[in-house]
């Protein structure tokens, strides 16, 4: 095997199941997310020499099996709301993805669900995930505070103290 061929095939073992578990989480979906990372990975293939140079390949899938999504939807002018049922199809053995995780994610905006998956699943730092969504470092920790703000409420369970005479 070639040089390129046996580093893609590395970045791939490595990248396929984070990238997956990333864009699940956006999506909401594990096999609109499945699809999605296999076009992105078609394409860091077609175009690796570019890839392998960039500062955060996983990121660059992600971001790119995202907006293919995001193109998907713009050709065809609508949207469809998932409903908490659609959810569960990401659910699903060896992902490690949690069904009301993914139903917290899913009612984040869609900013916040961004940087809370390329932050979280991708462990990119505050200024490589800047870069990759084209906003500010200040913009992505405001983003982030909200978005771990709400999931916690949402998924922490309150703690209630009772005070006894």
């Amino acid at each position: 095997m070639s040089s390129d061929k046996t580093g893609f095939a590395e970045f791939f073992k490595a990248s396929w199941e984070p990238c997956l578990r990333a864009v699940a989480a956006s999506t909401g979906s594990m096999t609109l997310a499945e699809d999605q990372v296999a076009e992105a990975f078609a394409r860091a293939w077609a175009s690796w020499p570019k890839v392998r140079k960039h500062p955060a390949p996983a990121a660059w899938i992600v971001r790119t099996a995202l907006n293919t999504g995001a193109s998907w939807w713009r050709r065809r002018g609508r949207e469809t709301a998932l409903g908490d049922h659609d959810v569960r199809a990401a659910d699903s053995p060896g992902t490690g993805l949690d069904t009301s995780v993914l139903i917290a994610l899913r009612r984040l905006p869609a900013r916040q669900r961004e940087v809370t998956v390329l932050r979280v699943f991708l462990d990119l730092d505050i200024d490589t995930t800047a870069r990759q969504l084209g906003i500010a470092p200040g913009t992505v920790r405001a983003h982030l505070s909200r978005a771990l703000t709400a999931l916690r409420d949402e998924l922490a369970p309150t703690v209630t103290t009772e005070v006894k005479p």
